[in-house]
């Protein structure tokens, strides 16, 4: 009875438009991160990049909170508008810790297995705000927006591999006088993986969303 009247009620549509914001700013938290772990003078040169993608997807988030509490009928529950809006901002959160720990530890120079993981980390970001705007039509997007989650939930997993593999090549070429060193690498490895285990939570949220209301 409850769904019915909310379906005769008029909705704020607008929540689609800010989540669709909150993923453009993703996606450039993303590119910046990506850059910075080219190396060398990219590093200074990207880094106000993500923390100018986060500021946004701040401010985004604040939106998202302040029109649940004002607005009588939303597209779904409210738990569910800021969960997701969390979740999304969780990530984007995640990589300017990252990036503040390359900066702190004056990290210059990546290995292949960290770039491979940046890369994982933008293809996370574009899925993501492929996503996101197909909730605004539950229905018939359904079955796109699993493939879409499911595909981030794969690349989770890839990227895991890529970690271990790339701390265990760290751990094996340090010799004990770049003990500090080892452990820098280490911080940014799990750095970059936090990233990606971020945006599988986004992923679940989103499909707990489907599930529920379709």
């Amino acid at each position: 009875m409850l769904r019915w009247f909310r379906r005769l009620m008029p909705r704020e549509e607008r929540f689609f438009d800010m989540y669709a914001r909150h993923a453009d700013a993703v996606v450039r938290g993303a590119v910046g991160l990506c850059a910075m772990l080219e190396g060398g003078d990219a590093v200074q040169r990207h880094y106000p990049a993500v923390l100018g993608a986060e500021d946004d997807a701040d401010a985004v988030t604040r939106e998202v909170v302040q029109a649940v509490r004002r607005t009588f009928v939303t597209p779904f529950d409210r738990g569910d508008i800021q969960a997701l809006i969390g979740r999304m901002d969780d990530c984007i959160d995640q990589m300017k810790k990252a990036a503040k720990a390359i900066v702190f530890f004056g990290t210059t120079e990546f290995d292949p297995e960290l770039r491979r993981m940046g890369e994982a980390i933008h293809r996370c970001a574009l899925l993501l705000r492929e996503a996101v705007p197909l909730l605004a039509a539950m229905s018939p997007n359904a079955g796109r927006i699993n493939e879409l989650c499911e595909q981030i939930r794969q690349i989770e997993g890839q990227a895991d591999d890529i970690h271990d593999t790339g701390v265990t090549a760290l751990f094996r070429r340090s010799s004990p006088d770049q003990a500090l060193a080892f452990i820098a690498g280490r911080e940014v490895f799990d750095q970059l993986e936090k990233i990606v285990d971020r945006f599988d939570d986004a992923a679940n949220e989103i499909e707990g969303i489907v599930v529920e209301h379709v």
